[in-house]
């Protein structure tokens, strides 16, 4: 019996030891985790901070282009592989979207972004956002006001920065 109990208590010793110096690398372990994530903000808030602006200013001159049918802009934004799930659910490319434009099919007489999130990915960049925007053009839905939920990405090519995909649905009115 008394060897039983040597062994629970050299058994609850080593459990405690263990338990202890577990948790002590489980802290070490986090606490270095924590400074390196806090170092790695703060080396790349500068940087981002200049790639969100552009990023952010780069879609109001899509904006714009869009309002005047600038096509020329809407190609040097666009990469030449720039693909959109459009908000009618079809998955068109750039050719397509430029197509659309230059025949006057999609047209907007009003377009208001607001841009909800930048993240920056070194040389990507994701942009979420809603916009509401009166439809134009030769669409069903001229003269329409929609809501839109929309995800856009881009990437650094050749250079600056170009949009390769979007995705924007309309959102369901209540």
């Amino acid at each position: 019996m008394k060897r039983l109990t040597m062994l629970i208590a050299v058994d609850s010793i080593i459990r405690f030891v263990l338990s202890a110096n577990a948790a002590k690398v489980m802290k070490r372990v986090l606490a270095a985790l924590l400074l390196a994530g806090a170092f790695s903000a703060v080396g790349q808030s500068g940087n981002d901070r200049g790639i969100d602006e552009e990023v952010r200013r780069l879609n109001m001159r899509e904006v714009e282009a869009l309002l005047r049918n600038d096509v020329k802009t809407l190609k040097s934004i666009w990469s030449d592989d720039f693909v959109v799930t459009n908000p009618f659910n079809k998955f068109i490319n750039k050719a397509q979207v430029v197509g659309m434009t230059e025949s006057g099919t999609l047209a907007f007489s009003s377009y208001d972004r607001q841009i909800e999130y930048v993240r920056v990915y070194g040389d990507t960049a994701v942009v979420v956002g809603n916009e509401t925007v009166v439809w134009g053009g030769k669409l069903p839905t001229v003269g329409q006001t929609s809501q839109l939920r929309f995800t856009s990405v881009w990437t650094k090519q050749g250079g600056r920065w170009q949009q390769v995909a979007r995705h924007a649905n309309i959102v369901p009115r209540p």
